[in-house]
């Protein structure tokens, strides 16, 4: 479904679910704020290919007039912009870049929170063998070492000014017990002020620079990859500071997609949902 009257200088692209897991492409124009005239291209799928083939019949000088669009950190996203806005300035969205500093610190959770639940079970196995009876240690707030692990997830998201009275116990106890995982979280966070503090691209190249020789001197597996994928990003990424533009509009259509396919309960007929949804914004 093509649209080529709603182009506009500042568009998206991101990937949505409508039923059962299939992909859709769909590209908005910023300037229409996710209203009517929202609405650029919906595409069947995510293959570069496909998109392609039908962004390029919106005409060629049409589609040069288009100065920047924001993208995740997907490759054929990004193949996708280059053939079809060749003028126009791609921005990786920071968002999913401080999304995947947030997943590398909750995998080290995860892999202390399985290392923890393997150590319980191996010394209950102990104590029956011995005919000791088991107790699990127990922290000061009641929680076990697993539970700590486990509850812990949603204050590693939170930054520290942002937690609770409960919450800034746990991360006390937490940090205390797995200093690994208090780095990992300053890696993060820091990764996040990088973009809320910085002002131009030549200063985020430079603090970029330092964050990338902080995760090397961790040795943190689950960084060092991250931080290979910004690096082979960090043209895009640094685009951000010219207009600190986001993909938030088209995380936002996504949202709004979401909650009509709620009100409906599902998408039974994913040709008339199309319809409904272009006829209200595109």
């Amino acid at each position: 479904m093509l649209y080529p009257e709603n182009l506009g200088e500042q568009l998206s692209i991101d990937e949505t679910s409508l039923s059962h897991g299939e992909l859709y492409t769909i590209v908005t124009n910023k300037a229409a704020k996710g209203k009517k005239g929202a609405i650029v291209a919906v595409v069947a799928g995510t293959k570069a290919e496909t998109v392609i083939s039908v962004l390029q019949r919106i005409p060629e000088k049409a589609r040069k007039k288009v100065a920047e669009i924001t993208l995740d950190m997907a490759g054929n996203m990004e193949l996708i912009c280059k053939r079809c806005f060749p003028q126009a300035t791609r921005v990786t969205d920071r968002f999913h870049v401080q999304k995947l500093a947030t997943e590398a610190l909750q995998e080290m959770r995860i892999k202390y929170r399985w290392e923890a639940m393997d150590a319980e079970n191996e010394a209950i196995e102990e104590s029956k063998r011995s005919g000791n009876p088991f107790q699990s240690e127990v922290f000061h707030n009641g929680d076990t070492i697993k539970q700590l692990l486990a509850r812990s997830r949603y204050v590693l998201y939170k930054r520290a000014s942002d937690w609770t009275a409960s919450q800034k116990d746990r991360a006390t106890l937490l940090f205390e017990r797995f200093p690994d995982l208090k780095t990992a979280y300053g890696l993060s966070m820091g990764l996040s002020q990088l973009f809320d503090h910085t002002k131009d691209k030549v200063f985020g190249l430079a603090n970029l620079a330092k964050w990338h020789e902080k995760v090397r001197q961790t040795g943190f597996k689950a960084f060092n990859t991250i931080s290979r994928s910004i690096q082979s990003h960090y043209q895009t990424i640094l685009n951000y500071f010219d207009r600190r533009s986001t993909n938030a509009s088209a995380e936002s259509f996504n949202a709004k997609i979401k909650a009509f396919r709620s009100q409906f309960r599902g998408v039974k007929n994913i040709e008339f949902f199309l319809f409904r949804l272009t006829q209200l914004y595109a």
